[in-house]
């Protein structure tokens, strides 16, 4: 017994001659046109030989349902791949893909099916490891300080200042972290707006460098603003921004090392829009990689400076970032109607972030 199997993959593996042709309605007409010349020829054909037409006629239409068949074939097997495809990601199956050869609206339906099967596998990836990263960078703070509760509750440590500063430091981590994720779930619900206010540029980054020096006593900041530069933003996305970014640059540059802002006015006018960079001396982001730097809890291979989600330190541990923040980065730029990328430079790595002017009326 043949399995059932073997038939449908031969099956769709069948020529299909009318592929070639733009329009379903053209092909209708051809399969019509073909089956109702077949089975008139068939008729003509007997009358030589002696047949009569009631003789003819039923092989002439048996033959045309079987040319029709092969014709039809390749305008409707596409319809069925997609229904056999749709099913298995209703079962959370996303490799399946539709053969599309033909030129007419079932190829583009098939085109943009294989378009939205890749978009869903892509959604389910990041969803999964979204899930997984979220899961280990809650445990790690969260067993550090129950560890840490522990000793203390059973007096295996005494409670000094500095077992309890280790405390508050998992403590702080962790909301970060959540901080990051309810950011990021107003990103998911489309709820952030922006409150666009003028903004002195060279006060602001003292403040916003003041804050990461504070978390980070090792750092070395350094600033290079336009004087009297300023800017129509969101002070809170803005701050998000910036400091993600010096946050990021700290985290992964040489200690010793300045971590420069920089920020000029957006070229051209009117005024109000900015361009600042973040720049760090540290291995830098490759290239293949500077692209997929500010997805959410994207990993790469190589060791890298600014890009927090690309680095060779474990999720989890000291110094490890949580992914989050170039995310989170991106999303405030995107808010502004801006653009981030990663520059090339031949040190560390270079972060510039345009915000052009006209966001809204500054208040």
């Amino acid at each position: 017994m043949i399995p059932h199997g073997f038939i449908h993959r031969l099956w769709a593996r069948l020529p299909r001659p009318l592929d070639p042709l733009r329009s379903i309605k053209v092909k209708f007409g051809v399969v019509v046109v073909a089956t109702a010349c077949v089975a008139v020829v068939i008729v003509l054909w007997g009358y030589p030989l002696g047949f009569r037409a009631r003789e003819t006629l039923p092989v002439g239409v048996l033959i045309s349902l079987i040319m029709m068949q092969l014709l039809a074939h390749g305008m409707t097997a596409p319809l069925r791949e997609m229904t056999a495809a749709a099913r298995a990601m209703a079962r959370g199956d996303y490799s399946r893909r539709v053969r599309a050869t033909s030129r007419d609206e079932v190829g583009e339906l098939a085109q943009a099916f294989n378009r939205m099967a890749a978009d869903l596998a892509e959604v389910d990836r990041q969803r999964r490891e979204f899930v997984a990263n979220v899961s280990h960078e809650l445990r790690t703070p969260i067993s550090a300080l129950r560890a840490v509760l522990e000793n203390v509750a059973d007096g295996v440590t005494p409670a000094t200042p500095d077992v309890l500063e280790s405390a508050l430091d998992q403590t702080e981590r962790l909301g970060r972290l959540i901080t990051q994720l309810l950011d990021l779930s107003r990103v998911e619900a489309g709820a952030a707006t922006l409150d666009v206010t003028d903004i002195d540029v060279a006060a602001f980054v003292a403040d916003v460098t003041a804050e990461a020096a504070a978390g980070r006593p090792d750092a070395v900041f350094e600033s290079d603003i336009t004087p009297g530069l300023r800017a129509a933003a969101d002070r809170d996305r803005l701050h998000q921004i910036v400091a993600n970014l010096l946050d990021n640059a700290a985290r992964h540059g040489p200690d010793g090392r300045p971590v420069t802002v920089t920020a000029r006015p957006f070229p051209g006018s009117p005024p109000g829009g900015l361009v600042l960079e973040v720049a760090d001396e540290g291995p830098g982001i490759p290239p293949e990689e500077r692209t997929r730097v500010f997805e959410r809890f994207s990993r790469g291979s190589s060791v890298s400076s600014t890009s927090g989600p690309h680095t060779a330190t474990p999720a989890g541990t000291p110094g490890g970032g949580t992914g989050l923040g170039l995310a989170i980065a991106s999303w405030a730029t995107d808010l502004h109607g801006g653009d981030i990328t990663v520059l090339d430079t031949p040190r560390g790595c270079r972060i510039r972030v345009t915000i052009p002017p006209n966001t809204g009326d500054p208040t």
